[in-house]
């Protein structure tokens, strides 16, 4: 088989980019989209002009304005956004049907034995990063290698407007380098104890045993062992099979108690009845759930076994999670999970990865 060559193209401050594209007076200042601060809102995403004043995505928006008070703060245009990524989906699909979106922004894209640009994945990138520019008035990065893994990292080598390639023979000292938290599904506190572990690059985990690493993590051990050696198996998969469906609202005061949370659940159902009806080609619905964040800006989560929506299962989860803390309530969220399919066990980026957060999807 044939070395694959996959492209992972990423738009630069998606949002913000189109949003500047349609109003160029935007442009040399900094600019974030996202929700208004006295609502509790956060910040999609930021230019990187806002970016020098360390504001960043998923950032408060109360935040967002301390770190830059000079920051412009824009409501997000789904739509225009969703126009944008149509084109782009369309000029990836130019050169090959494999391609796997992530976002509106971002995908994979599996040009192995494409005869385009005499069959050069770099040439390709940049023929794809230019016609972004030219037909949709945007800029992207993209990386090339071996696999998703490798090309994800790569393509955040050289933003904004850049790429970078890594080359078969290169893998090995590429991902050696890498720090840990390079690796899908480490997050802060999985840094963290690799830190204590004496762990901060990937050289360093190739130190580390199977055995040793299921150990310490569990089956996220045997992806810390695989990935730490650039070894990714996982094709492009142009049809992502949804997983889990949800609705959340940050509310601008605090639910002051259970019986606010109750009387709250109501107005999400209905939104999640809504976006359920428009869900498309879903699984059996496995389990139910509710999300709370308290007033203390800690989380909890809790689900149990569900065939589909219904209110008395949703009404005792939130019981169930408001009892955990018992303070205040800043946000609800309300979903439904998926059965996996036999297939999926190598389609999430790691192992936590694949547990995927109902209530991260910005773009609704």
């Amino acid at each position: 088989m044939s070395q694959r060559k996959i492209i992972h193209c990423d738009c630069d401050c998606f949002y913000a980019s189109v949003e500047m594209r349609d109003d160029p007076t935007l442009r040399g200042r900094p600019l974030a989209v996202g929700g208004r601060a006295e609502h509790r809102g956060v910040v999609a995403t930021c230019n990187y002009e806002a970016r020098a004043f360390g504001v960043h995505s998923a950032m408060s928006t109360a935040r967002a304005l301390q770190l830059c008070p000079q920051l412009l703060l824009i409501p997000p245009d789904f739509e225009r956004y969703r126009a944008a990524s149509r084109l782009i989906l369309a000029i990836y699909r130019d050169y090959t049907p494999l391609v796997e979106p992530l976002s509106l922004d971002e995908a994979y894209l599996d040009v192995t034995g494409v005869d385009r640009c005499q069959g050069s994945a770099t040439r390709m990138a940049e023929e794809i990063r230019g016609r972004i520019r030219d037909e949709v008035g945007i800029t992207a990065s993209a990386g090339i290698a071996p696999n998703k893994f490798i090309a994800k990292v790569a393509s955040d080598w050289n933003k904004p407007d850049g790429q970078f390639v890594v080359r078969p023979q290169e893998v090995d000292a590429f991902v050696a380098a890498l720090p840990v938290k390079k690796i899908f599904g480490v997050g802060k506190v999985t840094a963290s104890k690799l830190a204590r572990l004496g762990v901060h690059t990937c050289g360093d985990l190739r130190a580390w045993s199977l055995a040793d690493l299921t150990h310490h993590f569990g089956s996220f051990g045997a992806g810390l062992h695989r990935l730490c050696r650039g070894i990714d198996e996982r094709e492009v998969k142009p049809d992502r099979i949804r997983k889990s469906i949800s609705v959340e609202t940050t509310y601008v005061i605090d639910l002051p108690d259970l019986a606010a949370c109750r009387a709250a659940l109501p107005a999400l159902m209905e939104e999640f009845a809504r976006r359920f009806e428009r869900t498309q080609a879903r699984r059996p619905v496995t389990k139910a759930v509710v999300k709370i964040k308290f007033a203390d800006f800690s989380q909890t989560t809790v689900e149990c076994a569900a065939s589909g929506p219904d209110v008395a299962t949703w009404l005792r989860l939130l019981e169930e999670g408001h009892a955990r803390r018992g303070l205040p309530v800043r946000l609800l969220g309300v979903g439904l999970r998926f059965a996996e399919g036999e297939d999926d066990a190598d389609e999430g980026e790691g192992k936590k990865a694949r547990q995927i957060s109902l209530f991260g999807d910005l773009s609704g």
